[in-house]
């Protein structure tokens, strides 16, 4: 096995070297790792339920839309009344 450290001063990567399997070392890193995705996915979630709340808390889109429509038709109706009475 060659000498890790003089190895790197040399420009060797990691690949380079032969390794025993340290159990311990891939325990921890598995752990660590599963913890990241934990974390993660903890994160994802809880990103998905603030997001649920602020919908749930605006104002629903059909009543949006059901607000724009009667300006809408009350819009309309004023030109329209508005054209009969220049006529007359």
């Amino acid at each position: 096995m060659r000498d890790l450290h003089q190895g790197l001063r040399r420009g060797w990567t990691m690949a380079n070297f032969k390794l025993p399997p340290d159990r311990a070392t891939g325990d921890a890193l598995d752990r660590a790792r599963a913890q990241g995705q934990l974390h993660h996915s903890i994160a994802t979630t809880l990103l998905v339920i603030a997001a649920a709340r602020a919908e749930r808390e605006a104002p629903p889109v059909s009543a949006a839309r059901q607000r724009l429509a009667q300006v809408y038709g009350a819009t309309r109706l004023r030109k329209r009344l508005e054209r009969e009475a220049a006529k007359a």
